[in-house]
C-alpha cells in the first residue's frame, strides 16, 4: 500500500499581480508522472486546493483535468478535504459525480462523524485503508457561543471542540478496523495549525482561529492512527519527533519568504502486515505491535519558477543581479534595500541593471525610505503587497496608538475578521 500526501496547492494564487497558471500546470503534470512512476495507490490532498473561495476558470480547469488524469492512472483512490481557503459548497458541488472516478470529497463536517470515515477497498473489494478525512473545522462547527464569555473561554471551547471531534472520528475508525477483521492502516487527514509549527514571513499562512492558544498540540491526535497527513503550513515538516505525523507543505513557494525552500511531497508505504485481527487484539484499540508500520520518505518537487529575495545595500544588490543576468536565468526578484544612503532613484538603477535580461523585479521595498516616511512617493509598496493584518497594524502606527493598547485592539480586530469569515464562508477576505 503506497500513499502520496500533498496539500496547499492554492490554485489560482498570484504573486505581485503575476498569474502563475503555468507553474501550477507544470506541478500537476509532474505530480501525475510521479504518481505513475511511484505506482501510488492513494492520493491525499489535505486542503487549500484553491487560493480563493471562488476560483477562476483556469484554476478549475487545472483541478478537474488533473483528477481525470489521476483516475486513469494506477492510483485507485483520491481523497480531498477542504482547507480554510476553500469554499465547502464549491468543493462539494461535484462530489457525487467525482465518486464515479473514486475521488472522495469531504468539505465540511456533518452531524454524523461516520461521513468522515472512508473505508477504501482493494481490487478484490476487501478493505485496504481507512481514512479519517477531517476537513478544516470552522469555529461555528465546533463551538457553542454563550453570552458574556471572554476570549479565554472561546479559546478553551475551540481546543476542546477540535480535540473532541478528532477523538470521535478516530475512535469510529478504530472500531471499524476491529470489526472488519483486517489489520488495515488508519490514516488521519486534517487542516489546522499545530503548536510549534514552522512558518516563514510572507508565506500567506493565515491564523485559523482567534487567540494564540488555538494552535493545537499533537496530543489531540489518538495513538491509534498509523499516519497523520496535515495541511495548512507551507513549510514541509514533521510534528515534534514523529516521523508519521507530517505537513507536506505547499508545492510552490507562495511568496518570496519561501524562495529557496525545498518543496516536497510525502510518500508513505505500509509494508506487509497481518491480514487478520487476532482474538488477543480484538480490543478497543489495536496495540502498536499489531498495527501496520509506515515507511515515510520525501520526494523533492522541481522548481518551476525561480524566486529570490535580495537584501542589502545598493552595491551588494547590484552584484547579485549582475550574477543572475550573466547566468541568463529567468528569475523573479524581490528587492529589499537596507543601505544607509537614501536612494531616491533606486528603481531606475534596478531597471537599468536588468535591462534586456530574463530577470524580472516584481517588488521593491526601500526600507530606508520607509523608515523616514511611511507614505513616501519613493515607496513602491502597494496595498496588494499587504495582507489584512498588515493594513490594520499600519493603521495603528499611523494614528500613533500607544503600544499598551495595540495588543488588545489587534485581538479584537482578529475576532471581527474571523467572525466575518465564519458568517460569510464564500467571501474571500484577502
Amino acid at each position: 500500500m503506497k500513499i502520496l500526501h500533498t496539500s496547499d496547492w492554492h490554485l489560482g494564487r498570484t504573486l505581485c499581480g503575476r498569474k502563475r497558471h503555468a507553474e501550477f500546470e507544470a506541478f500537476l503534470d509532474w505530480l501525475v508522472e510521479t504518481i505513475q512512476s511511484e505506482q501510488v495507490d492513494v492520493l491525499l490532498v489535505a486542503g487549500d486546493v484553491f487560493d480563493t473561495t471562488m476560483p477562476g476558470n483556469t484554476a478549475q480547469t487545472l483541478y478537474y483535468r488533473f483528477l481525470c488524469r489521476v483516475a486513469a492512472s494506477c492510483c485507485r483512490h483520491v481523497i480531498v478535504i477542504a482547507g480554510n481557503h476553500d469554499s465547502p459548497a464549491f468543493l462539494n458541488a461535484p462530489r457525487e459525480l467525482l465518486k464515479a472516478l473514486d475521488v472522495h470529497i469531504v468539505s465540511s463536517i456533518t452531524e454524523d462523524p461516520e461521513d468522515e470515515v472512508l473505508i477504501l477497498n482493494d481490487v478484490m473489494n476487501k478493505p485496504e485503508l481507512i481514512v479519517c478525512a477531517v476537513p478544516y473545522l470552522r469555529d461555528r462547527d465546533i463551538r457553542v457561543v454563550d453570552a458574556g464569555e471572554g476570549v479565554e473561554d472561546k479559546e478553551r471551547k475551540l481546543l476542546s471542540g477540535i480535540r473532541s471531534h478528532y477523538v470521535a472520528v478516530c475512535e469510529l475508525a478504530e472500531k471499524k478496523r476491529i470489526e472488519s477483521g483486517s489489520v488495515v492502516p488508519v490514516v488521519v487527514m486534517g487542516h489546522l495549525f499545530t503548536a510549534g509549527g514552522e512558518t516563514v514571513e510572507g508565506d500567506g499562512v493565515r491564523e485559523l482561529y482567534v487567540g494564540s492558544l488555538a494552535h493545537v498540540s499533537a496530543g489531540i491526535f489518538p495513538d491509534s492512527l498509523d499516519y497523520l497527513a496535515l495541511g495548512h503550513l507551507h513549510v514541509p515538516q514533521q510534528i515534534g519527533s514523529s516521523q508519521v505525523m507530517r505537513y507536506s507543505g505547499s508545492p510552490l513557494p507562495m511568496g518570496f519568504g519561501e524562495a529557496g525552500q525545498q518543496k516536497s511531497v510525502v510518500v508513505v508505504e505500509f509494508e506487509q502486515f497481518n491480514t487478520a485481527v487476532t482474538d488477543s487484539a480484538k480490543s478497543s484499540v489495536l496495540p502498536a505491535t499489531s498495527r501496520p508500520q509506515a515507511v515515510v520518505r520525501l520526494i523533492s518537487i522541481p522548481v518551476f519558477q525561480q524566486l529570490e529575495r535580495i537584501k542589502g545595500d545598493l552595491s551588494s544588490i547590484l552584484n547579485r543581479i549582475n550574477a543572475l543576468v550573466n547566468r541568463d536565468v529567468h528569475v523573479w526578484l524581490e528587492i529589499i534595500y537596507e543601505g544607509e544612503t537614501v536612494q531616491s532613484d533606486l528603481r531606475t538603477c534596478l531597471d537599468d541593471a536588468i535591462a534586456g535580461s530574463k530577470v524580472e523585479i516584481l517588488r521593491v521595498r526601500n526600507n530606508r525610505i520607509i523608515d523616514r516616511a511611511l507614505n513616501s512617493a519613493d515607496n513602491v509598496e502597494t496595498l496588494g503587497d499587504l495582507d489584512i493584518d498588515d493594513v490594520f497594524v499600519r493603521c495603528l502606527a499611523a494614528h500613533e496608538i500607544p503600544d499598551a493598547q495595540q495588543s488588545e485592539l489587534i485581538r479584537a480586530y482578529h475576532e471581527i475578521v474571523m467572525s466575518l469569515s465564519e458568517n460569510e464562508p464564500d467571501t474571500d477576505l484577502q
